[in-house]
């Protein structure tokens, strides 16, 4: 299927598409045209991409790791040992990241808690 059939059937559109492509995670055969012509197998692969993009990594993981992943249901299973590390770091940046919101949050407490009394209209 062409690429505006294939942003139709998955909801992306044809610019985040071609950006897929540009980053390695789609692989659209192209035809002597020029124009991309895409598998039944590729709506799968952007689910999975959305999926995973939604879960917090970047596209340049998502690369490395879709390969290794199938859908069971509404969820993602890792289908290579090998790839569980990678995972793993990107969760361990993320909790430090959390980490340091919740530190700079509660530091923005203390400096709005320490106003004296001010107007609310101020």
């Amino acid at each position: 299927m062409r690429i505006g059939e294939f942003s139709r059937r998955t909801g992306v559109s044809e610019r985040l598409l071609r950006y897929y492509e540009e980053q390695g995670l789609l692989y659209p055969q192209r035809r002597s045209s020029g124009y991309r012509e895409y598998r039944e197998g590729d709506v799968a692969a952007v689910r999975q991409i959305r999926a995973l993009l939604a879960a917090g990594l970047g596209t340049s993981l998502i690369a490395r790791v879709l390969p290794c992943m199938r859908e069971d249901g509404d969820h993602l299973v890792p289908t290579c040992a090998e790839m569980l590390g990678d995972l793993r770091e990107a969760r361990d940046r993320m909790t430090r990241a959390i980490d340091e919101l919740h530190s700079s949050r509660d530091k923005l407490d203390a400096v709005i808690a320490s106003a004296p009394l001010l107007s609310e209209a101020s």
